[in-house]
């Protein structure tokens, strides 16, 4: 068995799964408070990732940047979280406010509008050709990690590194700050959080507010590892994203971000060792078995009934 192509297979699915993983979390956060599917959240993602490339390309571009390559990175993660975070806040307010008290069906196909649009609105100001990071300049040969079989560059580095410390960031603010605790609350009983005091709204575009950023730095790391970026991007990630999400448990933060990693290690292992034609159909048949035998999702827990 080939060991260093199997522990690069490993890399590469924990890449993937990481940036997964981070789409996931803005599926689980906003549909664990309004049991809403955010269908719109891959293209939130998408204009992430073109925030991130208008930031490259104004500061010189990888050929002739104007500033230092770490403070570029930076700049490009900036920009892109926050138009991601201010696109989801819009979404809250103009598409899905007045529909949360409607049936499911209103606020699910509006969710499936916003995401039309916002392809169409990406067509229109960035035309339909792909447009590359070109990274190729940033990685630097001898950096990264080099130890026996791992090899690990730089870009792949940051992208798992910046996963880990963002999903550590979100696991901290839910469990031990006070909004932590109103989004819990508010995802128990809205309406009982309300005559506690606390402020549904507030909470709720904080949700989207967080799930924005989240997608954007997913998307700007989706730029730095596999260069390119296309109007149509948001739409496959979206919906492995929403996989993932739904195998680890909708709802639940940690089942969002095993249900990514293992959607992103079964992607790449699947690409590796059977066919990359078929890594679609082994991902969303894992989603099948993993329904069949735990409808609740691998970390999900059954909706407890109010009387």
């Amino acid at each position: 068995m080939d060991w260093d192509f199997f522990v690069q297979q490993i890399v590469n699915g924990l890449t993937l799964g990481s940036m997964y993983a981070l789409i996931a979390l803005g599926y689980t956060m906003v549909y664990g408070i309004l049991k809403l599917l955010n269908f719109a959240h891959g293209e939130v993602y998408m204009m992430g990732a073109f925030a991130g490339f208008g930031v490259l390309t104004a500061l010189g571009g990888p050929d002739a940047p104007i500033v230092p390559i770490g403070v570029m990175v930076m700049f490009m993660f900036v920009a892109g979280m926050a138009t991601s975070c201010l696109l989801a806040m819009g979404l809250e307010r103009f598409a899905y406010r007045r529909l949360r008290d409607a049936p499911r069906i209103a606020p699910l196909i509006t969710a499936l509008g916003a995401s039309f649009f916002l392809q169409s609105t990406a067509l229109l100001l960035f035309g339909a050709q792909r447009r590359s990071y070109d990274t190729t300049e940033f990685i630097d040969v001898g950096a990264g990690i080099h130890w026996g079989p791992l090899n690990i560059s730089p870009t792949r580095l940051l992208t798992i590194t910046l996963t880990v410390v963002l999903m550590v960031l979100l696991t901290q603010l839910v469990a031990r700050t006070r909004l932590g605790k109103a989004m819990r609350a508010v995802s128990f009983d809205r309406e009982a959080a309300a005559m506690m005091g606390i402020d549904v709204d507030r909470v709720i575009v904080a949700t989207f507010a967080i799930g924005g950023i989240l997608a954007g730095a997913a998307g700007v790391m989706f730029g730095l590892v596999f260069f390119s970026v296309y109007h149509l991007m948001g739409f496959t990630a979206g919906l492995k994203g929403f996989t993932a999400a739904v195998v680890g448990g909708i709802g639940n933060v940690p089942g969002a971000m095993l249900g990514g990693l293992l959607i992103g290690l079964a992607e790449s292992f699947s690409a590796a060792y059977i066919s990359s034609t078929f890594q679609d159909l082994i991902v969303f048949s894992l989603l099948i078995v993993v329904m069949l035998a735990r409808p609740t999702g691998l970390l999900g827990r059954a909706d407890l009934k109010k009387v």
